[in-house]
């Protein structure tokens, strides 16, 4: 009784990945050739491999200088913040000075109304009459 011969792989289906040596049709390669593949397969998969290692690196790179930077930005705006805190407040000081001097100063009391959109004429603002903490030393 003769045994049956077992299908050799190249007869089973192909797997979607056409790529995929290992499923061709055609006679196996000689010893030479199979060497010559397996060396061609080990440099390709260590070029891939050295390729996919850059890669990591420089994604990794990327995101620790994005990280840097996202940190700078958030210290610049705490400070911008800071300084918008500050001169709203030494606003609100010149403004309650301002209102304060009004009724005293003589120099506007002397001066024709201006119209609406100036409230103060040129001159007013040089007059070395009001000064600020911040400004004194």
């Amino acid at each position: 009784m003769k045994l049956a011969q077992p299908l050799e792989i190249s007869a089973m289906p192909h797997s979607s990945d056409s790529s995929d040596s290992s499923f061709s049709r055609s006679p196996p390669p000689s010893n030479k050739q199979d060497s010559s593949d397996d060396v061609r397969k080990v440099q390709r998969r260590e070029k891939n491999r050295i390729a996919a290692q850059k890669s990591r690196q420089r994604q990794t790179q990327k995101a620790d200088t994005l990280h840097l930077e996202s940190e700078d930005l958030e210290k610049q705006n705490a400070a911008l913040r800071k300084e918008i805190k500050q001169l709203t407040e030494e606003m609100k000081y010149f403004t309650s000075v301002l209102s304060s001097h009004e009724p005293l100063c003589s120099i506007l009391a002397t001066t024709s109304p201006s119209p609406p959109e100036v409230v103060y004429g040129a001159h007013a603002f040089h007059q070395p009459h009001v000064s600020s903490p911040r400004f004194q030393h």
